[in-house]
Parts: structure tokens; C-alpha cells; sequence
């Protein structure tokens, strides 16, 4: 029975177990937590209640740290005694040491990233908006644009339904404007007007006002003193980019690369005000279209904020500025205010001055630039070496080496002229021939800088030729220069033996260069080595015509003493200046200014001259006394008075040269005659003293030290030139005691002036034959009829 019993026991406990399991669960869980919880509970009123124990009182005692225990740059933080502590008062307080790793920076508290536009500082019943087209161009393409673009903007705020929130769009050239006026914060103006900024702007391969911009945005951003979207007073802004996709196919090859460059910055600057997406076209192709359905997405916006809807809803276009990898990483709070990191934080470098020096190649004669700018090394890019000026692949390199050019090296450039062609053929010289005896077949033509910090409106370079402010390219050797446009002239001399009607003797003597006209293209006083080159060129026994554009004041005092001097005066006043030179430099008066006083101070050193180029329409009217006040401040030994050459170019057309603007001979020498009337008024000497009709051109000249004897000598003995400046002979320049104590320039005065080219006889070398295009040269008995070329020649 009991074994019975036994076997049917377990039985009934797993019945048991089944019909109440679920219930002795429950009991015992309850009981785990009930136990759990009260554990918990004496553990921490224990801890509350629990004195600590009774110490010995300690005498408190300050303790000296002296500062040669101390490494250097190290701060000493005392912690705050918190008074609810007992144990605080006798322990013994330990001063806790930091030491410094780095300069002093300034912190500050990072906003969030906000997912939508921030909010407008726009309210629309009382506001208006001021539109601003901001635009930069060598060529004036983007200006047209700009004005077309601000015209019809004007048309249509007129005419549309919130014409009273609008106002009339201006335009501004961001060549010639302060950046700090619209750039480091919104221009000032009553409380009620907000702005909206419209950039256009092209994109170069070349060195222009463009990378000034772009530098100024970048300091702006990270600049600690300056907030981090100083221009968030903007209603909104947006560009549109202008390229040449036959020079860069795509996006990455750097189709329109400045203008998104600029868009990315001014979505940093204004705190993601991006009010329509940054619009791009190609100047060959569609970009007419491209510009007109961006300049319709930007009317949309200007609507949507004049009535209060702001920038949208945060899409991405719509003030989102995600455009590079260096993008700032985004840092968002979750509830209990942790930050919560987006994307992985980038490895920052700190680089200590002496590491720098590794990251130059001691074998490389041009130091790679470093910034010192930025005090925060987020951006990990690479220091960039210098690039080239005019690299071979460039577009910039084609279209010189099209028109006619050598490049030599990276930065320079050789050219004959058509002087050159035409004496080589007996058809005469150009003018400094006829002023100083400069034949055309023994001068050569080049520049050690094809870059200029000028972008005039008569410049027959075809807008072609790369623009700067700094020189920042890799530098060539004067004596690689020297070395390549030598070989390159030669080579082009070679080139004419083939031509008809090319003298054999004229072209034996071409190949020993004897002339130097340092003025093809570009600012050759730009180049750092510019002495050392012409000294090169001295001890060749080349003369040196070297011209230059009066903005490097610093340069022009440093120069060596040249053959002969030009400084281009194209304007007699600031405003002609601008309009005519369209100078890089903000304060280019000051320094044309400048290097007018510096050519006063060395009018005794070298042979000085004054180069006016008339253009009608913009600096002759009214200008005859401007001109003479500029004179009798410099003083020049020579003024040369020359019409326009046009170019015939679609790019001189776009900066608004015509053949209207180029002047008839005869009004050339009409104002001549009427400059030469003031000067002679305020007792300054100069008279006229050659031509050269053929060129349309006039020389004025000092009687006082370029007459000998009643009549003009105006040209030039070089050979009395080199020997002088070899030291091989004194000149006959004197102090207050009579002493020798240098030479000038009337020390290699030459010859007289031939009759043939004084004033009133045209200038016309009687050695040699003029051509006329047909139907274009006097008629008279002697005209005889041309060969295949159609032209009639008369011999004068």
C-alpha cells in the first residue's frame, strides 16, 4: 500500500502543479521585488544615516607653489569649498595644476543645426525687400547679365502684386566695392528695409577679384572676433554661376566651381538663408535658358518672403547648406540635453610651427604659402604649393598661343609685332622710329608677367590674359626668360624669310635683337626679378622701353634705371580712371597718384614718359586741363599723345568700345595742340616735337632739355646709353660744388630729329614704301596699282 502511495504521489503534485502554477508564479516574483526593494531601501538610509568618523583637527596651511616648480604655460585652478561638507573643513586642499597645450582660444556655446530655415526678421506688412545683384567680369559678359537682370527685375516688381514690398533692384561690381560694407555685415539702412543678395558671377582659371571674394568669405567665417553668421540680417540670397564646359566638361572638372564656392560660404555667413538653389549655365550653350528659368525661381522667393511665408519648409535647396566634406558637423540635443553627434567627428591636427618646415621642400626655390590666418585647424585640406600663371593645359594658354603669342616658362610671353613685319618687308616703322630711332625689324616684343592688375576697355589682348592684385605663381629665373623669348623671337624672325617682299639685309640684321619693348601684355613690372632681367638685357647691349600701368607704386621706386620709362596715363581724373583702366586695386588712385610723384623724384635717372591713349567718348572732352595738372605734378621728359587701336573684338564690344570711340588723326592732334596751348600757359616748356601720322600719334617734349640748339633731339644713343650705365664713362650730372656725381638722361641724348618726322610732316620713314588697302589711301597721280594683295602703294 505505502509503495502504492509512493508511486502515486508524484502524480498528484504535477497535477497540482498544473491547475496552480500560474498563481505560485506571481507569489514568487512578488516576493523577489518585495525583497529587492527593501534591500535597496536599508542600503541607502545606512548610508544617510552613517557619521563619518571623528579626526584629529589639522592645522590648515597655505602652500607656496613657486614658479620654478611649475612647467611653463601652466595655470593654477583652486576648487570652490563646498560649505554643506564637513569633511571639506579639515582636509588639506590640493591645488589642482592644468597645463596649457596651446595658444588661448574662445569658446563658445555651438547652435544646433535647425532642420528648417531659421526664422525670417521679416515682417511683411511694414518691411520691404531691397534686392542687391552683386557681379564680377574681365570681359563685361557677366555685366551684361547683371544689368540686363536688374532691368528686368525692375520691370517686374512694377507690375506685380507686391510691388509695394519690393524695391527697385541696384547693382554693384564687386571689383570696386568695399566687403566689409556688404559682406562682414548687411549694408546700413533705415530699420524697415531688409536685403536680398543676388550674386552672379563667372568662373576663371586665372587669378581675379574672384579669389580676393572668396578669401574675404573664408577669413570672415573664421574669424573668431566676428559671429558665425554675421550676415543673417539677410532675407535671403542666391547665385548663379556662369562657366565654359569646353574648358571644364563637368561640375568636378570645375565647371562653375567659384560660384558654388561662393554659395557654400554665404550659406555659413547668412545661417542658411539660401532662398533658391544655386543655378549654373554654360556662356556657349544654354545658359541664356538656364538664367531664365533661375532668375523665375528667384522672383518665386522674393514673392513668397514679401508676403510671409519665408524661405519654405527646410527641404534640401532650401537653406540647407550640405555642399562640401568640411561641412561643420552637426550636433543636435536630445532631451536631457546630451549631445548627440550626427556624423563621426573628424581627427583635428594641430601643427607646430617648427613641424611646418617639413612640409617644405628645401629644394624648391619657391616657399609654399602658408595661412596664418585661421587660428582653428578643422580644415585638414593640404598647404597648396604655388601654381602656375598660364599652365599649358589651361584654356587661358590656348587662346594666347591662338592669337599669336610664345609662352615661356609659366608666366611669360614673346610676340613679334606687325611693326616688325612690316620693316622687315620696307614698309615702314612704328612711331619709335620716328621719335627716337627704334627700328621696328631690330626690337622685340615681350612681357615677363602676362598677369595685369588692370582689365582696360581698349585692350587689344582680347580679355584674354589671366588678372591680379599679388604675385602668387611660380616664378621663372630672369635668365630663363631671358633665354626663352630670345629663341622665340628668333624662331618667329625665321618664320618671315619666306614672305614676299622681306629684305635680305633687314632680315640678317633682324636676328641680332637690339630693342626690348617690355609692353606686350600684362604689368612686366609685376614680375618679382624685374632688374635682375633687365640687367641681363643691359649687358646684351638691348635697350629697355619698359611700360607700366602706375598701380605698383613700390615696384616703379625699386626699378633700376631703363633706356626709357612709360607710365600709361589713361584718365585725368578718378572716375575716367575707373571707368576706363576697370583697376583691380580698391584705392588705385592713390596709388596712380603715387607713382606719378616716384617719376618726379626720377625724371633725372632715366628718360620719363607720359602715355596718353585716347579713347572718345570717354577721356578726351572737357579733359585737356586734367591731363596738364598731371603733367606739371610728374614732370615727364616726353608726353605721347596716341588714338585708340580697336581691336574689333565681341569682348571690347561688351565693355563698351566701338569704332566710334576711336578718334580721327586730326582730332588727336587737335588735342594735342590744345594740351601743349595749357602747358605753355603755366610755363612748363614742352612744345611738339614729332608725328608719327601712320600710327596716329604726337610727341610732346621738354624744350628745356631735349632742344640743342633750337632743334628737337628726342632720339636716343644707345650705345652711349650702355657705356654709361657699365660705369664705363662718366656723366656730366653735378652737385651744388661742381662735382660729377652721376649721369642722366641728357648724358645720352642722340642725334637730331629728322625733318621728316617733326611736327607737320607726317613722320613717314622716306627709306621706305607705305601700303594702302585699296579704296583706303589718298588718290593722286602717284598711287600704283597693287598685286594680289589689292593695295595701292604710294611712296612718300
Amino acid at each position: 500500500m505505502l509503495l502504492d502511495r509512493l508511486l502515486v504521489l508524484p502524480n498528484e503534485l504535477l497535477l497540482l502543479w498544473h491547475n496552480h502554477r500560474v498563481p505560485l508564479l506571481l507569489s514568487a516574483l512578488s516576493l523577489a521585488i518585495i525583497v529587492h526593494v527593501i534591500v535597496y531601501l536599508r542600503s541607502r538610509r545606512q548610508k544617510v544615516l552613517v557619521s563619518p568618523p571623528p579626526s584629529s583637527p589639522v592645522e590648515k596651511k597655505e602652500i607656496e607653489l613657486r614658479p620654478e616648480w611649475l612647467p611653463e604655460n601652466t595655470t593654477i585652478v583652486v576648487p570652490a569649498l563646498n560649505v554643506d561638507n564637513h569633511a571639506d573643513d579639515v582636509a588639506v586642499p590640493v591645488p589642482v595644476i592644468k597645463v596649457k597645450k596651446g595658444p588661448k582660444t574662445v569658446k563658445g556655446k555651438k547652435v544646433p543645426k535647425q532642420r528648417t530655415p531659421p526664422a525670417s526678421n521679416f515682417d511683411h506688412k511694414t518691411d520691404k525687400i531691397q534686392p542687391l545683384v552683386f557681379f564680377q567680369s574681365l570681359s563685361g559678359t557677366t555685366e551684361c547679365y547683371a544689368t540686363q537682370l536688374a532691368k528686368t527685375l525692375t520691370e517686374w516688381t512694377v507690375g506685380c502684386d507686391q510691388s509695394a514690398s519690393l524695391l527697385e533692384p541696384q547693382t554693384h561690381d564687386l571689383s570696386y566695392i568695399e566687403y566689409d560694407d556688404y559682406f562682414l555685415t548687411p549694408p546700413k539702412a533705415d530699420s524697415n528695409t531688409k536685403h536680398f543678395y543676388i550674386l552672379l558671377l563667372p568662373t576663371y582659371n586665372i587669378d581675379t577679384v574672384l579669389d580676393n571674394f572668396l578669401e574675404n568669405l573664408q577669413e570672415t567665417h573664421n574669424d573668431f572676433r566676428i559671429d558665425t553668421a554675421p550676415l543673417s540680417g539677410l532675407v535671403g540670397y542666391s547665385v548663379f554661376g556662369f562657366g565654359d564646359k569646353e574648358g571644364w566638361p563637368t561640375e568636378e572638372e570645375g565647371f562653375c566651381s567659384q560660384a558654388r564656392e561662393v554659395d557654400k560660404w554665404m550659406a555659413r555667413l547668412t545661417g542658411r538663408k539660401r532662398a533658391y538653389p544655386l543655378g549654373i549655365g554654360d556662356v556657349k550653350s544654354d545658359v541664356d535658358a538656364r538664367l531664365g528659368e533661375w532668375r523665375a525661381g528667384v522672383q518665386e522667393a522674393l514673392v513668397e518672403l514679401a508676403e510671409g511665408r519665408g524661405l519654405g519648409e527646410g527641404v534640401p535647396g532650401s537653406g540647407d547648406p550640405a555642399e562640401s566634406d568640411d561641412e561643420d558637423e552637426d550636433v543636435a540635443e536630445d532631451s536631457d540635453g546630451e549631445g548627440i553627434t550626427s556624423k563621426p567627428r573628424k581627427a583635428t591636427r594641430v601643427d607646430d610651427l617648427e613641424d611646418l618646415g617639413s612640409m617644405v621642400n628645401s629644394e624648391s626655390p619657391n616657399p609654399i604659402p602658408v595661412d596664418f590666418t585661421s587660428y582653428k585647424s578643422k580644415a585638414s585640406k593640404p598647404v597648396s604649393a604655388p601654381k602656375e600663371m598660364v599652365p599649358v593645359t589651361s584654356p587661358t594658354h590656348a587662346a594666347l598661343t591662338k592669337q599669336g603669342y610664345s609662352i615661356i616658362g609659366s608666366h611669360s610671353g614673346v610676340k613679334i609685332c606687325r611693326w616688325t613685319k612690316s620693316a622687315l618687308r620696307g614698309r615702314g616703322s612704328c612711331y619709335k622710329y620716328s621719335f627716337y630711332g627704334i627700328q621696328s625689324h631690330l626690337c622685340m616684343e615681350a612681357t615677363p608677367s602676362l598677369s595685369c592688375s588692370n582689365k582696360c576697355v581698349f585692350c587689344w589682348r582680347h580679355g584674354t590674359n589671366p588678372v591680379g592684385t599679388t604675385w602668387r605663381w611660380i616664378t621663372d629665373a630672369p635668365d630663363l626668360i631671358y633665354d626663352g623669348i630670345t629663341a622665340a623671337h628668333y624662331k618667329k624672325i625665321k618664320m618671315m624669310k619666306g614672305v614676299p617682299g622681306v629684305r635680305a639685309e633687314r632680315f640678317a640684321e633682324a636676328m641680332r635683337i637690339r630693342h626690348c619693348a617690355l609692353s606686350l601684355v600684362g604689368e612686366p613690372i609685376f614680375y618679382p626679378h624685374i632688374n635682375e632681367l633687365l640687367a641681363i638685357m643691359h649687358a646684351n647691349r638691348i635697350s629697355t622701353f619698359l611700360v607700366c600701368n602706375a598701380q605698383h607704386p613700390a615696384q616703379l621706386a625699386s626699378l633700376i634705371p631703363v633706356t626709357q620709362l612709360y607710365v600709361s596715363i589713361d584718365a585725368s581724373n578718378k572716375d575716367s580712371l575707373r571707368k576706363i583702366d576697370r583697376p583691380l586695386h580698391r584705392d588705385f588712385w592713390e596709388r596712380f597718384c603715387a607713382c606719378l610723384d616716384i617719376l618726379k623724384q626720377r625724371r633725372f635717372e632715366q628718360r620719363t614718359v607720359f602715355r596718353l591713349t585716347l579713347v572718345k567718348g570717354f577721356n578726351m572732352a572737357e579733359e585737356v586741363r586734367g591731363y596738364a595738372d598731371l603733367v606739371e605734378r610728374a614732370l615727364p621728359g616726353f608726353v605721347e599723345v596716341k588714338g585708340v587701336t580697336y581691336c574689333g573684338t565681341s569682348a571690347a564690344g561688351s565693355a563698351g568700345l566701338t569704332m566710334q570711340n576711336v578718334p580721327f588723326y586730326e582730332e588727336v592732334a587737335a588735342f594735342v595742340t590744345a594740351l601743349a596751348e595749357e602747358l605753355s600757359k603755366r610755363g612748363l616748356g614742352y612744345g611738339i616735337a614729332a608725328e608719327h601720322a601712320h600710327s596716329c600719334c604726337v610727341l610732346l617734349a621738354d624744350e628745356r632739355r631735349f632742344k640743342k640748339n633750337g632743334r628737337w633731339a628726342t632720339r636716343i644713343d644707345f650705345e652711349r646709353f650702355y657705356e654709361l650705365n657699365e660705369g664705363l664713362v662718366e656723366g656730366t650730372r653735378t652737385d651744388e660744388q661742381g662735382r660729377v656725381v652721376g649721369w642722366r638722361p641728357e648724358d645720352y641724348v642722340g642725334e637730331e630729329t629728322p625733318e621728316w618726322a617733326l611736327w607737320g610732316n607726317g613722320g613717314f620713314d622716306p627709306r621706305d614704301v607705305r601700303v594702302w588697302r585699296k579704296g583706303k589711301g589718298p588718290k593722286g597721280e602717284n598711287n600704283v596699282e597693287g598685286t594680289k594683295e589689292d593695295v595701292k602703294v604710294v611712296e612718300i
